[in-house]
């Protein structure tokens, strides 16, 4: 995935993720709700997506459809951060995180588990 998801369009592509197939009508009365966007900035939100291919739209009725899923994108932007921020190094992003505050049990368990898997 080449393209970058920006905070504004990862606030609407929460909005489709949840819903699945929306009207963009639908995301811009649920974005005015949550994010206090006005219907304009929401549209130029949507047709972004669109243009990148985050999104399909489909007629009638302006209906969002995503072309990527949650999980995809949580890849991609991980890796990102990996390769931009720890010099590729996995190990050096687990022990910043792991540095400050100390896991539970059960999250120790998850991830020894994730790391059997892998």
């Amino acid at each position: 995935m080449k393209d970058k998801l920006f905070d504004s369009e990862a606030k609407v592509m929460d909005i489709i993720w949840e819903n699945g197939r929306i009207s963009a009508k639908s995301i811009s009365l649920i974005a005015a709700e949550r994010i206090g966007w006005n219907k304009n900035t929401t549209y130029t939100v949507i047709k972004k997506l669109e243009a990148k291919g985050f999104i399909r739209r489909e007629e009638p009725g302006f209906i969002c459809v995503p072309l990527v899923s949650r999980n995809e994108i949580q890849k991609a932007e991980a890796e990102s951060l990996v390769s931009k921020v720890f010099g590729g190094s996995r190990r050096a992003l687990f022990s910043a995180l792991l540095e400050d505050e100390p896991l539970t049990e059960d999250e120790i368990s998850e991830l020894r588990a994730l790391i059997d898997k892998g």
